[in-house]
C-alpha cells in the first residue's frame, strides 16, 4: 500500500516511521526543510517529553485528554526515549521531569527522526504542498500537489493520506492552516481554532514595561476571577515580565486553563481575571515578618526600597512598594507596623490585571482543530473518509508545557501510521 504522509514536522516523521514498516511512504513538506517548528521548541533545546508515568499524561492535558488514552499506550515517552537513543541521542532529565537532548540540541532530535525514516526506506519530499486529498465514494484515492518550485500540479496516487499539517502557531515554520481547510472540504468539523500556551497581557503594562527583562523563578502564581474562591489555577514556579505583560512557564500553562473559563474573553475585557504573584511562597506572612523585621533592625535609617534589595529583585521593588501604598524613599525606621502589614501583603499578594491573550502567532500551541468526534481515538482514521489520518496539533488537543504536546505529535503520529 502506498502511503503518503501530509507534512514533515514530528507527528509526520513519526506517523512515517510506523506505516514504512509495512508499506510504502512518501512525506510531503511544503517548506524547504523538516522540522521547523520542531528545532524551535524548548528554545532551540527541544522539550523531547516528561518522565512522569505515561498514565498520568491525560491529566496533564486539558484539551481532550481521554481522547488520547488508546495512543499513548500504542507509543509511550519510554518508546521515544529509546528511539532516539538507538539514533544516538542521549537524554537528560531535568526540572519538572522535563526530558531533554544531552547536547541541548533540538536538530539533534530532528536528525534522529529523519535518520529513522531513511533507514525505513521512506521518501522525503520538500518544496511540496497539498492542495486537495482525492476521494471516491468516502475513499482516499490520492492527493494533488503544487510543486512550490515551479508551481506545476502533480497527481499522487494513494491508499492511505495521514495529515500532519500542525496548528496555526509559529507560521513562519509553515504552521499555516492548511489541514484544516483540506479537512473541512471533505466534510470535517474544524473547532475554532484559539492561542494555547501563549503570554498574557496586562492592564498594568507601563508597571510591566519597568520590569521587563525580569526572570522570577521559585514563586507561586493564582490565576484568579473575581468573586469565585476557588482560582483558576495556581502553580509553582518561573515567569517573566515582558513590555506587554507576563509570560514564562507557568504563565503559558495557566493561559490554557484560562482559555477555557467560559465567556472569558468577556471577563477579561471587564477586568475580572487577576494574577496573583507570591514572591516568597517558601515563607508564611509571620516568617516574612520576622525578616523584614530582622533586616530593619539592621539598617535603621536606610531607605525602604534600599532594604528590600537582600530579599527582592531590584526592578520589582519599586512597583511592589508603589503597590503597598508607602514612599519607596521613607525611611525604616519611619515604617508603621500597618505599612509593614500592607508590604508583606504586597510580596505575597503581588496583583496585576489580566487583559487578553498575546496573538495565536506567539502561541506554543493551538488549541482547536479537527474534532475528536470525528477520529477513531485507536487508529485517528477518518470516521467520514476511510483512509484519512490525522496526527499531531491539526487534532483538537492540546496540553501544558512540559513535553506533553510533543509526546501528544509521537504518540498519534504511530496510531495513525499503523497498519491496523
Amino acid at each position: 500500500m502506498q502511503v503518503v504522509v501530509v507534512g514533515g514536522g514530528p507527528a509526520g516523521l513519526m506517523a512515517a516511521i510506523e506505516a514504512a514498516k509495512e508499506n510504502t511512504v512518501i512525506v510531503l513538506e511544503k517548506e524547504e526543510s523538516f522540522g521547523k517548528k520542531l528545532k524551535i521548541t524548548g528554545k532551540g533545546r527541544c522539550n523531547i517529553t516528561s518522565s512522569l508515568p505515561i498514565s498520568e499524561f491525560i491529566g496533564n492535558v486539558p484539551g481532550n485528554g481521554k481522547f488520547l488514552y488508546s495512543a499513548f499506550q500504542n507509543f509511550t515517552n519510554k518508546d521515544i526515549i529509546q528511539l532516539l537513543q538507538e539514533e544516538g541521542v542521549q537524554v537528560k532529565e531535568e526540572r519538572g521531569k522535563r526530558i531533554f537532548p544531552v547536547s541541548d540540541k533540538a536538530e539533534d532530535v530532528l536528525k534522529a527522526l529523519i535518520n529513522r525514516c531513511k533507514k525505513e526506506k521512506v521518501k522525503l519530499l520538500t518544496k511540496k504542498k497539498v492542495i486537495e486529498i482525492m476521494v471516491n465514494e468516502c475513499e482516499v484515492t490520492g492527493v494533488k500537489i503544487e510543486n512550490i518550485q515551479n508551481g506545476k500540479i502533480e497527481i499522487l496516487n494513494c491508499q492511505k493520506v495521514i495529515l500532519a499539517t500542525g496548528g496555526k502557531s509559529y507560521s513562519v515554520t509553515g504552521s499555516t492552516g492548511d489541514g484544516y481547510i483540506l479537512a473541512q472540504k471533505l466534510g470535517h468539523t474544524i473547532i475554532p481554532l484559539k492561542a494555547s500556551l501563549v503570554p498574557l497581557e496586562c492592564f498594568e503594562k507601563k508597571l510591566c514595561q519597568s520590569m521587563q527583562g525580569l526572570n522570577l523563578k521559585n514563586v507561586k502564581i493564582q490565576l484568579i476571577q473575581k468573586e469565585v474562591e476557588k482560582p483558576i489555577y495556581e502553580e509553582f514556579g518561573e515567569m517573566l515580565f515582558t513590555h506587554f505583560g507576563v509570560s514564562g512557564p507557568i504563565i503559558l500553562s495557566g493561559s490554557s486553563h484560562l482559555l477555557r473559563v467560559e465567556e472569558v474573553e468577556k471577563k477579561l475585557e471587564n477586568r475580572h481575571i487577576q494574577l496573583i504573584i507570591d514572591l516568597k511562597p517558601a515563607l508564611n506572612e509571620t516568617k516574612l515578618d520576622a525578616r523584614i523585621l530582622r533586616d530593619f533592625e539592621e539598617d535603621k535609617n536606610k531607605q525602604l526600597k534600599n532594604i528590600l534589595k537582600k530579599l527582592l529583585p531590584n526592578k520589582i521593588i519599586e512597583p511592589l512598594i508603589k503597590q503597598a501604598e508607602i514612599s519607596p524613599e521613607k525611611q525604616v525606621n519611619g515604617i508603621t507596623k500597618e505599612e509593614r502589614k500592607k508590604l508583606i501583603r504586597a510580596i505575597k499578594q503581588f496583583t496585576l490585571t489580566v487583559s487578553k491573550f498575546r496573538d495565536i502567532e506567539e502561541a506554543i500551541i493551538t488549541s482547536g482543530g479537527i474534532s475528536t468526534k470525528e477520529i477513531n481515538p485507536k487508529t485517528m482514521e477518518s470516521k467520514k473518509i476511510k483512509g484519512l489520518f490525522f496526527a499531531g496539533e491539526i487534532i483538537d488537543v492540546d496540553a501544558y508545557t512540559g513535553g506533553f504536546n510533543l509526546q501528544i505529535a509521537y504518540s498519534t503520529g504511530v496510531s495513525a501510521g499503523k497498519s491496523w
